[in-house]
């Protein structure tokens, strides 16, 4: 199990991060940064996940699906979703968003 004293990023991000602007709002309302869930994110603190949806995280880093993580800013969930690796072994992207957004 990945511990915060264990900071090592933990897979690619993908050559874009991305977040939506409901999200951004968010994050301002509650003075937070997107660099700080991305940290949380790629060095596996998957926030407010059942043990399953960890598991699965764990198994997408060793063989390239997609891997969510959520956390509870107030009462607003948010996603970060790093895509899944492309037939080159590349991830595209990391997104930061509201739930229902989803």
């Amino acid at each position: 199990m990945v511990t915060q004293n264990d900071r090592k990023p933990l897979f690619e991000l993908g050559i874009h991060i991305l977040s939506t602007s409901a999200a951004l709002d968010v994050m301002e309302e509650a003075g937070l940064t997107p660099a700080s869930f991305i940290d949380r994110h790629v060095t596996g603190d998957f926030g407010n996940l059942c043990e399953e949806d960890r598991q699965l995280n764990l198994e997408a880093i060793k063989d390239g699906s997609r891997i969510l993580s959520a956390y509870l800013v107030g009462n607003v969930k948010l996603y970060c979703i790093t895509e899944a690796e492309d037939d080159n072994g590349k991830r595209s992207a990391t997104t930061i968003l509201r739930a229902e957004e989803y």
